[in-house]
């Protein structure tokens, strides 16, 4: 299955724009499985380098994983102020602690204008954006965490194996 929401500017990017790999994980930093990609993904950024550009797409499954919606929202505050990917590294780093007092104390370890994190953490647009992320997911077929596409097309193998790497590194040779 394709990707139904191309990546665009809209999406916080980590890597090289034009790079030949595109690696979009829709996940949920609630999600045990998602914080066991997170050291994988990682590892292939290295791995990878400048052939890789990696975005991250909320995916919250908020009827099992309570505090995860406000994770999401918690990022993209961040986000504001230039401090996406450092928030969503503590997010997974510290998985087990995502209530709201804890997501405060993330910002405040972040050095972020705290009044304005805490006036964004309730921005409707806010949670407008993580829900088109997770409703663009449900149009390009995801119905777990994580999933992930590689250059548009879902990948459906074992993400915990070494073929994954292997595979993203095939793509970047073929690219």
């Amino acid at each position: 299955m394709n990707i139904k929401s191309q990546v665009s500017e809209y999406d916080h990017i980590e890597g090289k724009k034009n790079a030949p790999v595109e690696l979009v994980e829709y996940g949920d930093y609630q999600c045990p499985y998602c914080g066991e990609a997170y050291p994988i993904i990682k590892n292939i950024q290295k791995e990878l380098g400048d052939r890789l550009k990696f975005i991250f797409r909320n995916f919250p499954l908020k009827k099992i994983h309570t505090d995860a919606l406000k994770a999401a929202i918690a990022s993209e505050a961040a986000g504001l102020q230039g401090k996406y990917w450092e928030m969503h590294d503590l997010l997974f780093e510290n998985q087990k602690r995502l209530n709201p007092h804890s997501l405060l104390l993330y910002a405040n370890e972040l050095n972020l204008k705290m009044d304005q994190f805490k006036t964004d953490l309730g921005d409707p647009g806010l949670e407008k954006k993580v829900m088109d992320d997770f409703y663009s997911g449900l149009r390009s077929g995801v119905n777990a965490t994580p999933t992930f596409f590689i250059n548009g097309e879902k990948y459906n193998d074992d993400w915990r194996s070494k073929r994954f790497l292997e595979f993203l590194q095939i793509n970047a040779e073929l690219q």
